[in-house]
């Protein structure tokens, strides 16, 4: 496969001001398939004075050419499905079911905000004042390689829906998804400098977007240690800041749950996108009376589960995406063997048959919210299955984490999920579903982030409010 050297800059593709050249595996065999040539601070430079002057007129557009703007990109990308979920497949071992899904959010987020955008008031009348929402300015966008096509796609939604211009920072990892994406950016007729990618690493290009004095706003996706960094540097030229961070999701299986019904799915919420989801429900609560009968379904569900080749429609879990990735999953697994779990399923090495980054999944039982299992985001196969007694235990257990973005609650009674759901810490709570409410707000609680994305929060994100006094006074 040709290397990839190029960025998209200015409404062109340009060549790399860069010279790193980072390979590229496939992590369903671990074997190097390309490389990309890596951008540094000077490509983030020009990215970002092409990205200022195109603010000077995009930020007078209206509304309704804003959302015409979304309609060009939603149209240029679902063009490109099949080369996007081919990327997704190749670069980070999605499951190909998994990876159309996600290509085809990556188009529909446009959609999703153009109808925010037309029901929203950039103009409130308070009093004698008119309040203005005022897009913010350049904005640095900082996307994961677990998601990067849906990242980067809702973040410029959001970004062009309130009247900014963009300077995307994609993972390395994720470069053919990108530039499938760049591809689709050029073909959708984008104003010059209004979106602007360059893939680089997080050290260098992001590091260099995060402390850039002409970025007003940063919206960062990735790990809590990594959001803490970006956290820091902002403040040194006050830069806006969206943070969606780690998560260490609860799953809570009440006491009244019908558990042929709720237990597939509280595995599902493991494992989805093989154990690499920041929303992953890693730590499964379940009433300490039923907690045998439980184990011995979950057993049975893991040892269904299929496992190997990403581009067969009925692997369920496929491979991590890196070396690294499987090593670090690895050592939780040894880890949580070493503190006293027991193992029901999975456990050290790859499953039988496979050389590649695969994981067996796993799970714990006999775990306690203390372990490390249960504390740490693991990104991998892996659940903690922890007993409680009683309602305000399993409450008090979900709540007991540094993390707070997603959670989710299963009870055959509607009225007692929604009261449990009430009272967890987290910025999401799912019962009996795992559906995805695309105007909902998204974020988390405590170290899982600042700020919301999605729906009228991800667009407010990027809008700053102006209150402009008397001219109401004065018109009267």
């Amino acid at each position: 496969m040709a290397p990839i050297e190029r960025h998209y800059i200015g409404g062109v593709f340009v060549a790399p001001l860069g010279r790193e050249r980072f390979a590229l595996h496939n992590p369903a065999t671990g074997l190097q398939f390309g490389e990309v040539v890596l951008g540094d601070e000077r490509d983030i430079d020009r990215a970002v004075a092409a990205a200022a002057e195109a603010f000077v007129s995009f930020s007078r557009t209206t509304p309704a050419e804003r959302a015409g703007v979304l309609a060009a990109l939603e149209t240029a990308v679902a063009a490109r499905r099949e080369a996007l979920t081919e990327a997704m497949v190749l670069e980070f071992g999605a499951p190909i079911a998994l990876a159309g899904w996600m290509a085809d959010h990556a188009a529909s987020v446009f959609a999703d905000m153009r109808r925010t955008l037309r029901e929203y008031a950039f103009v409130r009348p308070i009093g004698i004042a008119d309040v203005v929402m005022t897009p913010l300015g350049v904005t640095g966008l900082i996307t994961p390689w677990n998601g990067n096509a849906s990242a980067i796609c809702g973040k410029l939604a959001a970004a062009i829906a309130a009247g900014c211009t963009s300077v995307v920072k994609p993972s390395e990892l994720s470069a053919h998804q990108t530039d499938v994406l760049c591809e689709a950016f050029a073909a959708a007729g984008l104003a010059p400098g209004l979106v602007n990618i360059v893939t680089g690493r997080g050290e260098v290009a992001g590091a260099a977007l995060a402390a850039h004095p002409g970025v007003a706003k940063l919206s960062f996706t990735g790990s809590t240690a990594v959001g803490k960094a970006i956290a820091r540097e902002a403040v040194s030229t006050m830069k806006r800041v969206t943070l969606e961070l780690g998560g260490k999701s609860p799953v809570l299986v009440l006491d009244d749950a019908d558990l042929a019904s709720c237990l597939p799915l509280a595995v599902q919420a493991g494992f989805m996108n093989s154990g690499q989801a920041c929303v992953a429900g890693t730590r499964l609560l379940v009433p300490r009376a039923k907690r045998a009968e439980i184990e011995d379904a979950l057993v049975a569900i893991c040892a269904a589960i299929p496992v190997g080749d990403p581009r067969d429609p009925a692997t369920a879990i496929g491979p991590l995406v890196s070396q690294r990735q499987w090593d670090r999953v690895e050592g939780y697994i040894g880890r949580g063997v070493a503190e006293g779990a027991e193992l029901l399923a999975g456990g050290e090495g790859r499953p039988d048959g496979l050389t590649g980054w695969f994981v067996r999944p796993t799970v714990f039982g006999s775990a306690n919210n203390a372990m490390t299992i249960a504390r740490e985001e693991i990104f991998g196969p892996v659940i903690a299955l922890i007993a409680y007694d009683g309602e305000e235990e399993a409450i008090s257990i979900a709540n007991d984490s540094d993390y707070g973005l997603q959670a989710y609650v299963f009870s055959s009674d509607p009225a007692r999920a929604r009261r449990v759901a009430e009272r967890l810490d987290a910025g999401r709570v799912l019962i009996n579903t795992l559906a995805h409410e695309p105007d909902a707000p998204f974020g988390g609680f405590k170290q899982s982030g600042i700020g919301r994305e999605f729906g009228s929060y991800g667009l407010e994100a990027f809008l700053e409010p102006k209150a402009i006094i008397g001219v109401r006074e004065a018109m009267a």
